[in-house]
């Protein structure tokens, strides 16, 4: 039997649909995927398998103009994610067409895609009719030299698995990278502070999701199977731990639930779940944050 796989790259702006494209590929939860813009911050690998092939996905924070050392870096590691990928897909959404920000990735694309396969998604078809699409198609590829166009809704699923097909033929032969039966590369002690902080982006509004971070402390196996896990909840002020602890712990309690919850469902067995919230005033600029995060701290100067 001759295997297949490889890497593949997903990019994009912000709420392009890149974490929900690769949980519907990869067929499990691995990536963060909220409401809110700019919530990937590390390149969590999912690993899809089809047929013979092994697509390793890396999901790419989004693309964006960045201001703070934290965007630095996560603008560096998506381009990075690109650089390393056997095949860039570059997901844009049809109702927002080629914005300013889809036209800056595909001039750095035209510098940083050198030798790479790069394959448009159109992502959100159902949101515009057929003319729309047409024209957007036309325009696109009039603007780079796309291998090939996609037209999906990764919340569907129209249109995936043609794209999986399509990037599992196009994997380069290899024996596979990751055993069968596993779907990410990251540790469980990331996608649980990644499930936790989810749940935060979710509750809470304005700038604050962008202010804290989550990292597990300590992980417990139990002797009943049952796994327990400390949480800190890190936040940059005072003000920022009244408003994630809530009025009588209720917003850190509702947050802890449904975060326990979902653990419980990925790992298949019972989670104990605490959460601690510590004022950290500067800790968007500790390098030891940004390693938790699977950035690099330096790209972010």
């Amino acid at each position: 039997m001759t295997t297949r796989a490889g890497f593949v790259a997903l990019i994009g702006e912000p709420n392009a649909g890149k974490s929900t494209l690769l949980n519907r590929m990869v067929g499990a939860k691995v990536s963060i995927v909220t409401h809110k813009v700019q919530t990937t911050r590390a390149r969590i690998r999912g690993v899809a398998m089809a047929g013979d092939s092994q697509i390793v996905f890396v999901d790419t924070p989004g693309l964006f103009r960045p201001r703070r050392r934290l965007d630095r870096a996560m603008v560096a590691a998506a381009w990075g994610g690109a650089a390393d990928a056997d095949v860039i897909v570059l997901l844009i959404e049809a109702h927002r067409g080629k914005t300013d920000g889809v036209e800056t990735i595909l001039s750095t694309l035209t510098e940083k895609a050198t030798g790479r396969r790069v394959v448009l998604a159109i992502n959100k078809i159902d949101r515009v009719e057929a003319p729309v699409l047409l024209k957007l198609t036309e325009e696109m590829n009039a603007a780079f030299p796309f291998e090939r166009t996609f037209m999906i809704s990764a919340e569907r699923g129209y249109g995936v698995e043609d794209l999986r097909d399509w990037l599992a033929a196009a994997m380069p032969e290899s024996p596979w990278l990751y055993p069968e039966d596993q779907i990410a590369d990251l540790p469980m002690r990331m996608i649980a502070a990644e499930m936790t902080r989810e749940k935060l982006t979710l509750r809470l509004h304005e700038e604050l999701p962008y202010q804290l971070t989550v990292e597990t402390e300590h992980w417990e196996e139990r002797k009943d199977g049952s796994a327990r896990i400390d949480q800190v909840v890190y936040v940059a002020r005072d003000g920022h731990k009244g408003i994630v602890l809530g009025k009588g712990g209720e917003t850190i309690k509702a947050v802890s639930k449904a975060a326990r919850e979902e653990l419980e469902e990925f790992m298949g067995r019972r989670v104990h779940l605490f959460l601690q919230v510590k004022v950290r005033p500067n800790w968007l600029e500790e390098a030891e944050r940004y390693t938790e995060m699977g950035l690099d701290f330096r790209d972010g100067n």
